[in-house]
């Protein structure tokens, strides 16, 4: 096994990197992905506050994602909404399906583009909508009681940095 190379993502700077023989900083092997798995414990973590307070709607993780990104009443096209999620667009079409067949969503021809389909929610989807809007504020408002704006700011930083790897 070689060694690794300098990244050049942003988000590898961010992380910083190893090389072992020319670098200013390297992550200690005990700390290497550290962020990472923070940020999965607090995924899950919402996940299951999320769940637990939207349980009578029964919906699942995905659905959720779905529902809270619809909820400012904007339809999008497919993908949109993939991109909106961060979700594969195959697995983005399951999970429309359940809430088409729901009846919270809509999935209809682009009228500019009829090779696409524009995702918008129902009567019903709307009201399930506001109240996972309604569950993620309540959950976001606790969490960041406590937390200064110089350390949100950082947050956002770092999930933007992620998020832009991702693409």
């Amino acid at each position: 096994m070689g060694l690794a190379q300098p990244a050049t993502s942003r988000v590898s700077r961010l992380l910083h990197y190893y090389d072992f023989e020319y670098s200013d900083f390297v992550v200690h092997e005990h700390e290497a992905g550290r962020l990472i798995l923070a940020l999965h414990r607090a995924t899950h973590a919402t996940l299951h506050v999320l769940a637990v307070r939207l349980a009578g709607l029964a919906l699942s993780a995905s659905e959720i994602n779905v529902l809270a990104n619809l909820a400012d009443r904007r339809d999008r096209s497919v993908g949109e909404l993939a991109s909106d999620t961060a979700t594969k667009p195959t697995t983005l079409t399951s999970v429309l399906d359940r809430l088409v067949h729901r009846g919270y969503v809509t999935r209809e021809l682009d009228p500019s583009d009829r090779r696409s389909f524009r995702v918008s929610l129902t009567a019903d989807g709307r009201g399930v909508a506001d109240a996972v809007r309604t569950a993620t504020g309540d959950l976001e408002r606790t969490a960041l009681a406590a937390i200064s704006e110089t350390d949100l700011a950082g947050f956002l930083a770092v999930t933007r940095a992620l998020t832009e790897e991702h693409r």
